[in-house]
């Protein structure tokens, strides 16, 4: 029997989220996600831990709900409400650029992202056709946000996003060496009691039903850097990344092949999911 074993929100893109035992799922997804993000006022664009030459210390900050606040603690332990006036300034001076933290998303709803130049983790294709520059942590791409959510909203892809235990676990087992947490794939649900990389057939159509909540299967979720990067005691290790990109490279329709763990979802029937709750999939 398949159950919810995890569940997980992020109040501001890029830090560190809370687990949390239940949660309520809207069509935009879990109450409470991602509801803020911070954008750097040089370039107007959403800021992502993705470019960690920017904005990987957003990695050492953790945001939680606190009835209908969200509370952003800074690695000092410093809280701040979100829509305290002085956050701005003090995010400011611990990326060392001028950054808003918002519920708003910018016109141009876009971010910058590096991407590892290990075998398997993007297409070349898409690489050479999206990147905009070169670096030391790989090819820096200019993508929109959003892409199969509503508009104005602080997704990388979809509303909904899943992980399977089973699936870390057995990257776990494949690649000693590297820790495969939950905290690294930044998932909404974690579900226990199916096979390893079961999510690869997930996102064709794929009907979920997890709790409360009736779910269509998108696409497996795609892999980058932010699996790599150091938070709270995890230090950063590309064997994370080179190790996903060996075992679990998946073909997606018009897409090409990447590096996937995972599968995105968008919420068909709303409801409330909770830990322990059954996980169906058909």
């Amino acid at each position: 029997m398949a159950r919810v074993a995890e569940l997980w929100r992020f109040p501001v893109k890029s830090m560190r989220g809370e687990r949390v035992d239940v949660v309520d799922v809207t069509e935009a997804g879990v109450v409470g996600d991602r509801p803020y993000a911070l954008v750097d006022q040089e370039s107007g664009k959403v800021v992502s831990a993705k470019l960690p030459r920017l904005w990987s210390a957003l990695l050492q900050c953790e945001a939680h709900t606190d009835a209908d606040r969200v509370v952003v603690t800074l690695p000092d332990g410093a809280e701040f409400d979100a829509d305290d006036p002085e956050i701005n300034g003090r995010l400011s001076a611990l990326l060392g650029r001028s950054v808003a933290l918002t519920r708003t998303a910018p016109e141009r709803n876009r971010y910058l992202a590096a991407w590892p130049k290990l075998d398997g983790v993007m297409p070349d294709t898409d690489r050479e056709a999206y990147g905009i520059g070169e670096e030391e942590d790989g090819t820096v791409t200019d993508f929109a946000l959003a892409m199969a959510t509503p508009p104005g909203t602080f997704f990388d892809v979809a509303t909904l996003h899943v992980v399977g235990q089973a699936t870390l676990d057995r990257l776990s087992e494949l690649a000693p060496a590297s820790r495969f947490t939950v905290d690294r794939f930044r998932p909404n649900v974690v579900v226990d009691g199916v096979d390893a990389f079961a999510e690869n057939d997930w996102g064709s159509g794929a009907k979920l039903e997890i709790g409360g909540v009736l779910a269509a299967g998108l696409i497996p979720t795609m892999r980058c850097i932010m699996t790599t990067l150091a938070q709270a005691d995890l230090p950063r290790d590309n064997g994370v990344l080179r190790a996903i990109a060996a075992h679990n490279r998946i073909e997606i329709t018009g897409m090409g092949t990447w590096s996937c763990v995972g599968a995105y979802a968008t919420v068909t029937t709303p409801g409330r999911i909770a830990v322990g709750d059954d996980v169906t999939v058909s």
